[in-house]
């Protein structure tokens, strides 16, 4: 399988708070994207890790994915190393994207900037021939690095270098945020309180989707950071 863009996120639900929008934008363009959670959340305050692959499968319906993968990293103890490398890189020749969507460099949890570093070296190695690797079907792969590679903002507020506007999207990424009943605000819950189960946190998600909408001039956005120069042909595209 083959897709234009990869969303590889730290955990479940990353994906769904930070680029759902963009993806559902994607999807109704055509394209075709696929999503990789690199661990289960098992160390999350709320749920389990059976309940959130349940409820990652859910999101992926709501997002409309082609695909989504578990890695099965440990979660806070994956590293940007040879193993972890090496593990991700037959995914990534599997999907071949030409643009790859992953955590924050720079957060709160520090899974995020990692796993933001784990993908960037695992594009780039992906790439190198010599890095010999064998696919699903058991066959070897073939070399592929994809030509972009983006980080979503997530809780720490980092100025975006473009901003995708998905307010014809924001109801159903918020449907995809809510295939999360474990983690996210449930007044009938009975399980601990955590950073991310309270009412204020949505209320967090809305406000940062309305400033990043408000700085292109739209009522909802999602904004993203780029290591390279960003380059267009058409003025006239941008808004």
């Amino acid at each position: 399988m083959t897709v234009d863009v990869l969303a590889i996120a730290a955990h479940p639900d990353d994906i769904e708070m930070s680029c759902a929008g963009t993806i559902l934008s994607l999807i109704e363009q055509g394209k075709t994207v696929a999503g990789i959670d690199l661990t289960r959340g098992e160390l999350g305050t709320r749920g389990t890790p059976e309940i959130r692959l349940q409820e990652a499968n859910e999101g992926a319906r709501f997002m409309k994915l082609s695909a989504r993968e578990n890695m099965g990293f440990r979660d806070a103890f994956f590293r940007n190393d040879e193993e972890h490398q090496l593990a991700l890189i037959p995914l990534i020749r599997h999907f071949r994207p030409e643009i790859v969507i992953t955590n924050t460099p720079d957060d709160r949890h520090p899974d995020h900037g990692r796993a933001s570093e784990l993908v960037i070296d695992a594009c780039f190695y992906a790439g190198l021939r010599q890095i010999k690797t064998i696919g699903k079907d058991g066959q070897p792969q073939e070399a592929h690095r994809p030509k972009f590679i983006y980080s979503f903002i997530q809780d720490r507020s980092l100025k975006p270098d473009f901003i995708v506007d998905i307010t014809p999207y924001w109801q159903g990424k918020i449907a995809a945020i809510k295939a999360y009943k474990s983690q996210f605000f449930n007044p009938t819950s009975t399980e601990p309180e955590s950073y991310i189960s309270g009412e204020p946190f949505m209320k967090f998600l809305e406000s940062r989707s309305r400033e990043h909408g408000h700085m292109i001039g739209v009522e909802f956005g999602e904004g993203f950071i780029s290591r390279r120069m960003l380059g267009v042909t058409d003025l006239f595209s941008l808004i």
